[in-house]
């Protein structure tokens, strides 16, 4: 499963609606999957490979190696 190792955002699921002449006529389910990135990060001095979301990254919440 699709998880990113730095704040734990995973997969969220609700409905997608189909919208026809000013009505919502069908609701059929779906699901949004994180951003994820394979990067190198520095752990405790080590270099390691990690999913880490895209949002992550661009918060600098991770060093990467």
């Amino acid at each position: 499963m699709a998880v990113c190792e730095i704040c734990q955002k995973t997969a969220s699921h609700g409905n997608k609606l189909s919208i026809t002449r000013s009505h919502i006529s069908k609701r059929s389910p779906r699901t949004w999957k994180p951003n994820l990135r394979r990067v190198k990060v520095l752990i405790n001095g080590q270099t390691k490979r990690i999913y880490v979301c895209a949002k992550c990254l661009k918060d600098s919440k991770v060093k990467r190696a």
